[in-house]
């Protein structure tokens, strides 16, 4: 399928504007050969009749005259001849009888005309009588119109041709302002907003260059500003949930442990004296005891403390466990590179939120199997994190951009990252994140 493009179309025009200018010039230039070949005919023969009678009016015309037409030799475009009263032909002058190898058969039949003769009866001043025929013959000036007209297609072709060229210089300097306009726009679709677009000779094609500099700066200020504010919202998110995890190992588990510790106490003191002692001491051991694992899942969720202590291998193993325990028929495949401890404390926690939601979304959604999860740092200390399940997964155009994925997004995005989604259906979804020169960061 052939793509209409603007240049195409424009070509398209200009040869057919041409062809026309072409065709009108052509038809004007024989219509205006045949013209100029008949009025030279007709002028020849008229000028060589005025010449005749003016001759024979003159005195000893009827023995000069004669002897001089006999002198003659070709005659441009004419043939004279002189007859007796009784047809015998005394002079005839030869004119040019064959057409020039120049001039093709085909103009010669288009720009001829019927024959041009005149036939004139004098008396001469000794009286005698004569006729004298004068006929027109136009392959000189056929010859001389071809080549005219030649000359003048030529100039017309010449000049069409630079028209077309000074069109076409322009008409690239207009396509090369174009793509780089569209090339401004598909980087801005990917939210670059370093480069700008240089300044164009032509006022109207500037005037769209500088409104698109503007938007594009504006739009940079106001990813500049959103960069800050998601910035700031997740720093107040991660420092709230870790206020909430310390408030629940403070106060919650605390008054847990405390709870737990004084039934054991009357558990020790009951001593099996009364059965239904006993029986309640021990379902609020058991009860204290799961929530207490209730309360270190939440903590763990909220703000895991191996991250702080241990790292972030370490922190990712115990995610990986705590998920294995709670869905036993998920294998979690976690493969980590050492240097993965040079990352900033900062930026660990970014990963380790990242994996969290996307394991509860292969979890909730995926149905899958098996998921792998794998951490490198390249020669170029780029960081690399696939994350790969052989779920039933989806079509690309249904995936839909919830809180999860967006929150993912917005923290590569943070780190300045690409972030980028695969999936079928039936064929799993992978994950590619990479995060540019992360340890270079510490």
């Amino acid at each position: 399928m052939k793509i209409n493009t603007l240049c195409y179309q424009i070509n398209i025009r200009i040869l057919f504007l041409s062809l026309c200018i072409c065709v009108i010039g052509a038809v004007g230039t024989l219509w205006h050969a045949k013209e100029a070949v008949q009025n030279e005919m007709e002028s020849s023969v008229h000028l060589a009749e005025q010449l005749i009678t003016f001759e024979l009016s003159k005195p000893l015309a009827s023995t000069q005259w004669i002897k001089q037409l006999q002198a003659l030799k070709a005659t441009r475009h004419l043939r004279i001849q002189v007859k007796d009263p009784a047809g015998k032909i005394l002079k005839t002058t030869s004119g040019q009888d064959k057409i020039s190898i120049n001039t093709p058969l085909w103009f010669v039949a288009l720009v001829s005309s019927s024959p041009t003769q005149i036939e004139r009866a004098l008396i001469t001043n000794d009286g005698q009588a004569l006729m004298v025929v004068i006929k027109a013959n136009p392959i000189n000036e056929i010859d001389e119109v071809w080549e005219e007209s030649v000359a003048f297609l030529g100039l017309l072709l010449l000049l069409m041709t630079l028209v077309f060229t000074v069109v076409r210089v322009m008409f690239n300097r207009v396509l090369k302002a174009i793509h780089l306009i569209v090339g401004s726009l598909e980087r801005l679709e990917k939210k670059d907003y370093q480069n700008r677009l240089p300044e164009f000779s032509s006022y109207d094609i500037n005037l769209i260059a500088n409104a698109i500099n503007k938007l594009i700066s504006r739009l940079e200020i106001s990813q500049q500003e959103n960069y800050a504010l998601t910035q700031h919202t997740l720093r107040i998110q991660e420092d709230e949930r870790q206020r909430l995890a310390q408030d629940l190992h403070d106060e919650l588990g605390q008054s847990l442990t405390a709870i737990k510790v004084m039934t054991a106490t009357i558990e020790r003191i009951n001593d099996k004296q009364n059965p239904l002692v006993k029986q309640s001491t021990e379902s609020i051991i058991e009860i204290c005891d799961h929530l207490m694992n209730v309360v270190r899942s939440m903590m763990q969720q909220l703000h895991p403390l191996t991250l702080t202590e241990l790292g972030l291998k370490a922190a990712l193993d115990e995610l990986c466990d705590s998920w294995r325990l709670r869905c036993p028929t998920l294998q979690i495949d976690f493969q980590c590179d050492k240097a993965i401890e040079q990352c900033p404390t900062t930026i660990n926690i970014h990963l380790f939120r990242i994996i969290q939601e996307c394991l509860t979304n292969v979890f909730r959604h995926a149905h899958a199997e098996k998921v792998s999860i794998i951490l490198a740092i390249e020669f170029n200390k780029n960081l690399l994190l696939t994350i790969m399940d052989n779920g039933q997964g989806c079509e690309m155009s249904n995936i839909k951009n919830g809180f999860g994925l967006l929150s993912m997004q917005e923290r590569v995005r943070s780190l300045n990252g690409e972030f980028k989604i695969e999936t079928n259906l039936k064929q799993g979804t992978t994950i590619c994140i990479s995060i540019p020169q992360l340890i270079s960061m510490h």
